[in-house]
């Protein structure tokens, strides 16, 4: 017999939140690949991109060459300028370009147009305060039920991972970096 206080039969139906974090490689790719799973199953994604600008990423060169069917059902937004931000060099444009992309995220999430939002590089948005963490917060704890979210990036904040169904922490147990070899491309951008 079963205790159905313990069985929710539509938990396939309920999106939930998701973190990948880290200091490891591979935070960003794991949510990509989620996103072509999701594509696959017929589900709309958008990907916002924080912090990342540019068009050398090869995932944006093979997700432009994915099928139209496919492409009707993906959005992918940079909200960020073409360099890396740190907490040294954060520019009133790298707010802008990322206050741009949460508010699009907030609009998204309200339009019941998805069933996937990938907020790449959240986390470091967060902790350089580009994305208030209250505004998060109450973005993830008033989501649409059947809407899965999924944050990456290093150092989430630690009211994220106690919201969060998912949390996957990546670390790094050794990296061809420590040896001198630079950022290659098609491995890691």
């Amino acid at each position: 017999m079963t205790d159905n206080n313990l069985v929710n039969p539509s938990f396939d139906q309920r999106g939930y939140i998701q973190v990948y974090t880290g200091d490891g490689k591979g935070k960003t790719t794991a949510s990509l690949g989620l996103a072509m799973r999701a594509l696959g199953r017929g589900w709309n994604v958008l990907i916002i991109l924080f912090t990342k600008g540019g068009q050398d990423y090869g995932e944006l060169y093979s997700f432009r060459k994915l099928s139209k069917s496919l492409m009707n059902r993906l959005e992918i937004v940079q909200a960020g300028l073409d360099r890396i931000v740190y907490s040294d060099n954060v520019s009133q444009r790298d707010k802008d370009e990322v206050t741009k992309g949460w508010m699009l995220a907030q609009r998204a999430a309200e339009s019941g147009n998805y069933q996937l939002i990938i907020l790449d590089e959240a986390n470091i948005a967060i902790e350089l305060g580009l994305i208030s963490l209250d505004e998060m917060k109450n973005f993830l704890k008033n989501k649409p039920q059947n809407l899965e979210i999924v944050l990456t990036g290093r150092h989430a904040h630690p009211d994220i991972v106690e919201m969060a169904h998912l949390v996957s922490e990546i670390k790094p147990v050794k990296h061809y970096w420590d040896i001198g070899v630079c950022a290659r491309k098609g491995i890691e951008f």
